[in-house]
């Protein structure tokens, strides 16, 4: 009988963590959220807060991270840089290193880190953002390879446009401008989509997947052009 599995989700109280958290709950696993705003069963700053005591934690989703500091490299202030790289990699960082003594301990463990597709491609305006969801990818791979033989697994998934309440909100027009460079399959991402490959990988059955940075991003990246007509290659 497979025992009962504890997930930590953090960044839940909305967004990608909560449907995270609502899609293991519903895959029988024991989930305890996390965030800095209230809502969740814990509430405590990755970056720099007091941590609670993680060593009964056998999944841990490090999904918490801020998205909206936005400047040019040249004038990003020292400030707005250490935000996201304290939020987005340091605190993941101290999160998955709470959790590990006690996933070592009983040689098994999921850690899945949300990235970003701006990780592998860059951001405009957001250097900081990019920086750290790279960041996360080395972290993640070296993680990885320190615990592969105990039985714990290390993956990223990299979300392109999600259909997020922050990104509902978001101007017409530039939504449009979106829509027209990272949208080629015609529609943003659902929060849900994201959470059915977090859970693939928080599961029992990807104990043989560990290392790995998997887009979910609709071919945002692929070369979509088409030689005969404009913005459309799905027809022959």
């Amino acid at each position: 009988m497979i025992p009962s599995r504890r997930a930590l989700v953090t960044g839940a109280a909305r967004g990608i963590g909560a449907a995270v958290a609502q899609r293991l709950r519903r895959d029988g696993l024991e989930v305890v959220t996390a965030d800095r705003d209230a809502g969740c069963d814990l509430r405590f700053d990755v970056a720099s807060g007091e941590l609670p005591e993680l060593g009964e934690i056998d999944v841990c989703v490090s999904n918490a991270a801020v998205t909206d500091t936005i400047a040019p490299a040249h004038r990003m202030t020292a400030e707005q840089w250490n935000l996201d790289i304290s939020v987005n990699l340091t605190g993941a960082f101290r999160v998955i290193q709470a959790c590990l003594p006690g996933m070592r301990e009983r040689r098994y463990g999921r850690i899945v880190v949300v990235s970003s597709s701006a990780a592998t491609v860059g951001l405009p305006a957001q250097a900081a953002y990019a920086a750290s969801k790279a960041g996360l990818l080395g972290m993640m791979k070296t993680v990885a390879a320190e615990n592969v033989r105990r039985g714990i697994t290390a993956n990223a998934v990299l979300p392109g446009l999600i259909a997020s309440e922050r990104v509902k909100a978001m101007p017409a027009e530039l939504f449009e401008q979106l829509q027209s460079t990272f949208l080629p399959s015609g529609r943003m991402g659902e929060v849900e989509e994201v959470a059915s490959l977090v859970a693939y990988l928080a599961s029992e059955e990807s104990g043989y997947v560990t290392g790995q940075q998997i887009g979910v991003d609709g071919g945002a990246w692929l070369n979509t052009l088409s030689l005969t007509r404009s913005g459309r290659s799905d027809r022959g």
